[in-house]
């Protein structure tokens, strides 16, 4: 099967998961770019980044059309990512394979046991902790800067118990705070960007935002607790794949 096949399947995927669940799917991108594609650990994280950018400041422009970004707020949970999501980007190219490899591992499995204990939102606003907002903004900029991921499994859980928005404001704003991490993070390893396989970061980014409008009419078929488990257990197996092909 040919490259660009593959980037095309895996970013239809990808965006599925990432348009029915609000969040998540950008976490299977970087085993995706790995495995299918062939790209090395530190080149997967940057491209990774580049495909959770152009998705989410899509899907974020469909989000403020329909006045489901908080835009204020969001702005100052992302600028507390910023400085971390830039440090995070410089160091990812000093840590070893193997290291990065777990470290990501790790994060994919929390966010498929968040997933799996997934609660819904039943509107209880709590009351704004700067310290806690700073905190959680700041953890989610250096997770993305250090692995390329999106973090909409952070952040959404943060905007809401932290800030205490509704869910489909917190899934609007999400994406907001993930572009502008994003951004930051490549803003540091732009100097890098003309190494990677722009033929097929270029379909996979493509497919992803397709399949990311696709995954929002699937949310209104399906129940939206099984599409969430299904995922979950897929992401829970690569990440031990993950793990497993790290230390052996």
């Amino acid at each position: 099967m040919s490259a660009v096949i593959l980037a095309l399947t895996a970013g239809a995927v990808i965006g599925l998961a990432l348009g029915a669940l609000g969040g998540g799917g950008s976490v299977l991108a970087v085993p995706a770019l790995i495995y299918l594609l062939g790209f090395t650990p530190v080149a997967a994280t940057t491209a990774s980044l580049v495909i959770v950018t152009v998705t989410s400041a899509t899907a974020l422009s469909a989000h403020a059309r329909d006045g489901a970004v908080r835009w204020r707020t969001g702005l100052l949970f992302a600028a507390a990512g910023i400085g971390p999501a830039m440090l995070g980007g410089a160091l990812t190219g000093r840590l070893p394979e193997a290291a990065l490899t777990v470290s990501f591992a790790v994060v994919a499995a929390f966010a498929a046991v968040r997933m799996l204990r997934h609660r819904p939102d039943v509107g209880t606003a709590a009351p704004v902790r700067p310290v806690r907002t700073v905190a959680a903004g700041a953890g989610l900029g250096a997770v993305t800067g250090v692995l390329g991921v999106g973090g909409g499994f952070l952040a959404v859980p943060a905007l809401v118990n932290v800030l205490g928005m509704r869910m489909r404001a917190a899934v609007g704003t999400s994406l907001l705070v993930i572009t502008v991490n994003s951004l930051a993070a490549l803003a540091v390893r732009a100097g890098t960007a003309g190494d990677l396989d722009w033929a097929a970061i270029g379909p996979f980014a493509g497919a992803a935002i397709l399949g990311a409008w696709d995954g929002r009419r699937l949310s209104a078929k399906l129940p939206g607790d099984t599409l969430r488990r299904v995922f979950a257990l897929v992401l829970l197996a690569v990440a031990g794949f993950m793990l497993v092909d790290a230390v052996t």
